[in-house]
């Protein structure tokens, strides 16, 4: 899915700043790549993993609430441990997905206007102004999303975050990271 992002990223933005290639095949061929990516992820969260992990809860609500405080006040009282994802790890998740499926709607939907293999262009199966939303939301999440991956980045290199990122590579974290960044008791790995 990373590297999908990042193709689509170049093939958008790279034009924009006088790069000049052919960049639209490359763009929603791997534009349908990431629906299936994203699609396989998302069966795979319902089905294979505890997707309830990932949800925001008012507890979690709560959590971000004392976090906040904290930082102004000494006396408040810090959030514990997570269980698997801390609040702001759910709340990042929510806003990329809300992003992502916004940028495949729009972008499925501007397939429309181009000849693929598989069906001839329709520009005119939505009005002028539809198309004006559909650019728009299209541009903005994909605008958003710059800046998501800015905020993934600079949170990967925190070296108090760091084992994240090695976990990222490896596909797992070690126990001790497990018994020293998660609560154990609500998440049993």
């Amino acid at each position: 899915m990373a590297i999908a992002v990042l193709v689509l990223m170049g093939t958008a933005f790279l034009p924009i700043l006088g790069i000049k290639f052919q960049w639209i095949e490359i763009h929603w061929m791997t534009g349908i790549l990431l629906t299936v990516l994203i699609l396989i992820h998302i069966v795979r969260a319902m089905i294979w993993q505890d997707w309830r992990q990932m949800m925001i809860w008012p507890s979690d609500i709560r959590d971000i609430w004392r976090g906040m405080i904290s930082t102004i006040s000494s006396a408040a009282k810090l959030p514990g441990k997570p269980a698997k994802y801390n609040p702001l790890q759910k709340l990042y998740h929510l806003g990329s997905a809300v992003f992502v499926l916004a940028i495949i709607g729009t972008g499925l939907a501007m397939l429309a206007k181009i000849d693929t293999p598989f069906w001839r262009r329709n520009p005119y199966v939505f009005s002028n102004d539809t198309w004006g939303w559909i650019y728009a939301v299209h541009g903005l999440s994909a605008m958003a999303m710059i800046t998501m991956i800015i905020i993934h980045v600079y949170f990967a290199l925190r070296p108090d975050e760091f084992y994240l990122t090695k976990s990222m590579f490896r596909g797992w974290i070690t126990g001790k990271e497990y018994k020293q960044h998660h609560d154990t008791e609500e998440w049993k790995a």
